[in-house]
């Protein structure tokens, strides 16, 4: 697809990246010449200096003969202008990155009034992340697959753990529970592992199965399944105001500590559930004071990831709680990762991955045969979605009787909603919806996981 995206800063780089890599026509546009020089060289795509708002550069760029145009600059009256402008001259799909919560409220109108394909919050899509974390807090994340029916967990074996040494046959024989454990984590490699893998200390586990059967599955290994009671959240910023709204109404305690004054009094306006606390949390006392020993789970939410990374350690050195850290810098991720942060958040990350979502959706209605495609391991491991024709080669075949490529896991098959985790007797149907975990790449047809 011919893409257009408006905006080079992290996350319109993130996005320029990774659809280089799936092959589409991008050109960039901004105002600053040496960034976009600079991005376009990198990536070997068409850049634009000027305003992306302008109809005269977004010609230049090509709209009349564009599939999309992705606004994310730092602007968002300027991002809604420009997908204005894009729809009438070029009449192609747009995507507007929102920010501004006043304008939270209106976003079915502004998108439908404005003929948008898609608007994406990064503070409210990151807030919601973290209170799927929360309610599931033995979870390092927890990404939904097959419109919620289906969820991808990932777990860390924690130390002693009395399930190293087991493999993955002696598990199902313990848990007797519908779930897969589709991929491991080991250091910097990642498996794609059968019966007889034997999970180590440390490893990260990621378990594909229905939302009741994770809990089931956990409660018989006797991990705690629990949601937070109460939550501290360290910085009253746009993720901590969406993030208290959707936990308050989920019956979970909030507290937050904010460093402003006057950003105290609107929060205490905005949040009359949560208990908004004006100190400073980078003081060891502050945080002691207000209960952090013995709180469920601690968010640090401020603007300076170092800030939220030390703050982080300390909780976790402090107090049995929840963590989760708040990163903005992706260049950083290989070595934030070797701390112990809890789960980690990246907003940026989280945008340009429903974007990307998108994409692939939008090129799936223009012939593609993946319907989707989550990034379950960063650049490592994916889980494709696909819908199975009834003439497929796959279809009427017990699983133990297909020779699959390597590495590669049939995870799911959604059979008229009900959801199936396969062993070697189950079949795939016409019109199924099949989930395939693997490492490879390349995979554009159910048939592409035969040999």
């Amino acid at each position: 697809m011919k893409i257009i995206i408006v905006g080079c800063g992290k996350v319109g780089v993130t996005i320029t990246e990774q659809l280089v890599k799936e092959n589409h026509d991008i050109t960039i546009i901004d105002t600053k010449s040496e960034i976009v020089t600079d991005t376009a060289n990198r990536y070997d795509v068409m850049g634009v200096v000027g305003n992306g708002a302008s109809l005269a550069v977004q010609r230049e760029a090509g709209i009349e003969n564009a599939d999309l145009l992705i606004a994310v600059t730092a602007a968002d009256e300027l991002n809604l202008l420009c997908c204005l402008i894009a729809k009438k001259a070029g009449n192609c799909s747009t995507i507007a990155r929102v920010r501004n919560p006043l304008y939270s409220k209106e976003i079915g109108f502004i998108k439908e009034e404005l003929g948008l394909s898609m608007i994406i919050n990064p503070e409210y899509a990151a807030a919601t992340e973290i209170a799927r974390i929360l309610r599931f807090p033995s979870a390092i994340k927890i990404e939904p697959f097959a419109k919620g029916r289906v969820e991808l967990l990932k777990y860390k074996l924690p130390a002693n753990s009395k399930f190293a040494g087991c493999n993955l046959i002696e598990l199902s024989r313990i848990t007797k529970a519908e779930v897969l454990i589709c991929a491991v984590e080991r250091g910097e490699e990642v498996f794609i592992p059968n019966g007889s893998f034997v999970l180590q200390e440390g490893d990260i586990i990621c378990i594909l199965s229905a939302p009741r059967n994770a809990k089931l599955y956990f409660d018989r290994l006797s991990v705690d399944t629990h949601q937070a009671k109460g939550t501290i959240l360290i910085g009253g910023g746009k993720i901590a105001f969406y993030l208290a709204e959707q936990l308050s109404g989920s019956g979970i305690a909030v507290k937050i500590i904010e460093r402003d004054k006057q950003r105290c009094d609107e929060l205490s306006e905005l949040l009359p559930k949560a208990t908004i606390i004006n100190g400073d949390a980078t003081d060891q006392e502050v945080l002691l004071e207000e209960g952090i020993r013995n709180c469920d789970s601690v968010v640090t939410l401020t603007g300076i990831d170092e800030a939220n990374i030390f703050l982080s350690l300390f909780a976790k050195s402090c107090s049995k709680a929840k963590v989760i850290t708040k990163i903005d810098r992706i260049a950083f991720n290989e070595i934030i990762g070797t701390f112990d942060l809890g789960s980690l958040i990246n907003p940026k990350s989280i945008t340009a991955e429903y974007i990307i979502r998108y994409v692939r959706a939008m090129q799936n209605s223009i012939g593609s045969k993946v319907e989707a495609l989550y990034r379950i391991i960063e650049n490592k491991a994916e889980a494709l979605e696909f819908i199975v024709s009834k003439d497929s080669p796959v279809v009427g075949i017990p699983l133990e009787r297909m020779t699959l490529k390597k590495n590669l896991l049939i995870g799911c098959i959604n059979h008229e909603g009900k959801i199936i985790i396969p062993n070697g007797k189950s079949v795939i149907e016409g019109g199924d919806t099949v989930i395939v975990v693997t490492t490879q790449t390349g995979l554009n047809d159910i048939k592409d996981i035969l040999r």
